[in-house]
């Protein structure tokens, strides 16, 4: 593709000429007869200003009216039925405003109890051997429908399927309905589309309009099921091409280092390792090193599960770039996760002359000073550290790769300024959180993932129980039979001190009570977020070397601790954890050569818990947990709810429908591409989206 002038916008470069967008529908929706100013401060309230916006403020559900067999319908599903009154309605007032009115009604060949909450004056309406028509949530074991709607008469639904919208306010769903039907007869027919002609055949997909009216109008299932089908894969669709524009652009803008490594070199190191590469640390190493030989600035996540072979995939991407004439920088959140790279990666590296230093917050005057020269000068090939390695005197000679160990826990400025001690090196992010797939392609989409899936071969696999709080005895007898072995121990809690809201153990109290419970015979440590890092440190540096046996904690415990002698982990109140985060959390043991050991302690009262707990002793696998936990919880708590990345859709599921996205990923790639796409007339459509998101712009996706 040229190269773009330095006065030539990103616009000109790739579309040519200015996009015209269709301006009626970029109108206020006063424009729509019968939509006055009362009424478009009214859908104001829900970011309603343009017809545009009107026209595509789409329904979350459908009410479904039809008269089903109630031998067909599901437990908990909602129904419609006809049928004869049989017997006298009975009304009971709960209180002063609280009603329930049940009445049986003769269904076919069912006598069901029908229920309504809080609608006394229903009974007025219903009378012995009268046929009326209900719609509630139907209960197959009581055979009881609690209802919410009632009509008089025979079944008389002149629409049987119904959009439901989302509404706030003084805004009611019949409103919507009436006003979306307004703007549809007057501009429906203004609606573009934005597909290609390939795509809609493709996947046999509605146009856009015919879609957008199905959305709102629907006369059944089906066709409301193809209408939104064709919005899963156009907003997935979108979406991805913003991801892969900004990836194109992020790659063109900022030219990499070419890193020619020396080939036979680097086969040398990787045949001196004490064990053989799986066939994922194999492929993986492949797809570093091939972004490494590009002229491109590498922006890769690493993801791999818990002792998978991160770090040895780290050490020989940092060789590579060191036979090329580079240096390279690890970035770890704490620094006993630093001094421990420090050793393996010393130890690895060091017989092959490359100079590994240490640099953390600990390390001060003359040392420092040394260390700070010699890496200016180019003596220092790889320098691992804490947030001490984005100090403004850290100066690298020729950085050539950046790592960042367990990049979440580092703020998007901190990766920046690390990234800007040398001149666009290689970005290498490494976590040991499993990402379900789907998440990973949607919130790290401008980036290349990469999947470490396989452990190394004679792993013992960590045995999981699940116990009941009655019994914590067998449980503490259980351990104490593994610390007498000169193993170790690790107690999680989900709190630190006693809480009245939430019945659950906290760190400290237990810490108190397994300080009685082995007495003098082995030392409790405890540990929790209120430390401070110093505080914290000291408290890991002591269970590290043995002489803290048993490490009462919170979930700070985490993320980079390695403690092979700890063989046994008790999880306090286990269901209020997400399966990704007891997986985390039982990754901390089963990293020496002796069998280890993970008891979840829980009572869950929901079937979710129940089911967590039951995942837990069933896998290992962290990816296949990822995935569980993404159904169970939703792509919004995945990450925790302060997190931000994830994409907010008005139709598509990321959990549901992940093979639209999958494919939408792939054909935005293949788009994005190739050359037709910033040129031929039939992109025009999708273009003219690109440049309305400032995706072209090189602009950062919220």
């Amino acid at each position: 593709m040229r190269q773009c002038r330095p006065e030539e916008s990103w616009q000109q470069k790739y579309l040519g000429r200015v996009i015209k967008v269709n301006p009626l529908l970029k109108q206020p929706v006063t424009a729509v007869k019968g939509i006055g100013p009362e009424k478009a401060e009214t859908l104001a309230e829900i970011n309603i200003l343009t017809i545009e916006e009107l026209l595509e403020y789409l329904p979350y559900r459908y009410e479904d009216y039809r008269l089903r067999d109630l031998s067909e319908v599901n437990h908990e599903e909602k129904v419609t039925v006809e049928g004869k009154v049989h017997g006298e309605p009975s009304l009971v007032y709960h209180g002063r405003k609280k009603s329930r009115l049940t009445v049986r009604l003769l269904v076919d060949r069912y006598l069901v109890k029908v229920v309504f909450f809080n609608q006394p004056y229903l009974k007025q309406k219903m009378s012995i051997n009268e046929i009326i028509t209900v719609t509630g949530k139907w209960d197959q074991h009581r055979q009881t429908i609690t209802a919410n709607e009632m009509t008089s008469g025979p079944y008389s639904k002149e629409k049987e399927f119904e959009p439901v919208y989302a509404v706030k306010g003084t805004i009611t769903v019949k409103m919507i309905r009436r006003l979306i039907k307004l703007a549809f007869s007057q501009y429906g027919n203004q609606v573009e589309e934005i597909l290609p002609d390939e795509l809609l055949k493709q996947y046999k997909l509605m146009s856009r309009k015919d879609a957008l009216r199905t959305m709102h109008f629907p006369l059944g299932a089906e066709e409301a099921k193809q209408a939104r089908r064709r919005f899963v894969y156009e907003e997935f669709l979108l979406f991805q091409l913003k991801m892969q524009a900004l990836r194109k652009i992020e790659r063109e803008q900022t030219p990499g280092k070419k890193q020619n490594y020396d080939l036979e070199r680097l086969k040398k190191f990787i045949d001196s390792l004490p064990f053989p590469l799986t066939h994922a640390q194999k492929r993986v190493v492949n797809e570093i090193l091939g972004d490494m030989k590009q002229p491109y600035r590498m922006n890769r996540l690493l993801q791999g599960d818990v002792g998978s072979g991160k770090t040895v995939v780290a050490a020989i991407s940092l060789y590579a770039g060191i036979t090329a004439g580079f240096q390279g920088a690890l970035m770890v959140p704490t620094e006993i996760l630093a001094e421990q790279h420090a050793e393996s990666l010393s130890g690895l590296l060091s017989p092959f002359g490359i100079n590994v230093q240490l640099l953390t917050s600990s390390v001060k005057g003359k040392r420092r000073r040394e260390i700070l020269e010699l890496l200016k000068n180019g003596d220092i090939d790889v320098l691992i550290g804490t947030h001490a390695l984005i100090q403004d005197e850290v100066y690298f000679s020729n950085l050539g790769l950046v790592i960042t160990d367990e990049q979440h826990r580092f703020g998007v400025e901190q990766r920046r300024i690390l990234r800007e001690k040398g001149e666009n090196p290689d970005v290498l992010f490494m976590t040991a959180t499993p990402i379900p797939r789907t998440l990973a392609i949607t919130a790290f989409g401008e980036m290349d993932v990469s999947v470490i899936d396989e452990m190394p071969a004679g792993r013992k696999a960590i045995e999981t129980y699940w116990a009941k709080q009655e019994m914590l005895d067998r449980v503490l007898g259980f351990m104490d039979k593994e610390l007498s072995q000169g193993r170790q121990a690790y107690v999680i809690c989900p709190l630190i001190e006693e809480s009245d809201k939430l019945d659950v153990q906290n760190a400290i109290d237990v810490h108190s009570t397994l300080s009685m419970y082995f007495h003098e015979r082995y030392k409790v440590g405890l540990m929790h977020g209120r430390l401070s890092s110093a505080e914290k440190e000291e408290v890991m540096k002591a269970f590290s070397a043995n002489q803290v046996q048993v490490l009462v904690s919170t979930t700070v415990v985490e993320v980079g601790v390695n403690v092979p002698n700890a063989t046994f982990m008790l999880i306090y109140d286990a269901e209020r954890f997400g399966l990704s985060q007891l997986h985390q959390l039982r990754g901390r043991v089963g990293r020496g050569s002796e069998q280890s050991y993970c008891i979840l302690l829980a009572d869950p009262k929901s079937e979710i818990g129940k089911e967590r707990m039951r995942i837990m002793t069933e896998t290992n696998d962290g990816f296949v947990l990822s995935e569980k936990d993404l159904e169970l919880r939703g792509p919004g708590d995945f990450f925790g709810k302060k997190q931000s990345g994830l994409p907010e859709f008005k139709v598509a599921d990321m959990v549901h429908d992940y093979r639209a996205l999958e494919t939408a990923r792939a054909d935005a790639a293949s788009l994005v591409q190739s050359s037709a796409f910033w040129t031929s007339e039939k992109y025009l459509g999708l273009r003219m989206y690109l440049e309305g998101t400032g995706a072209l712009a090189g602009e950062k996706l919220d």
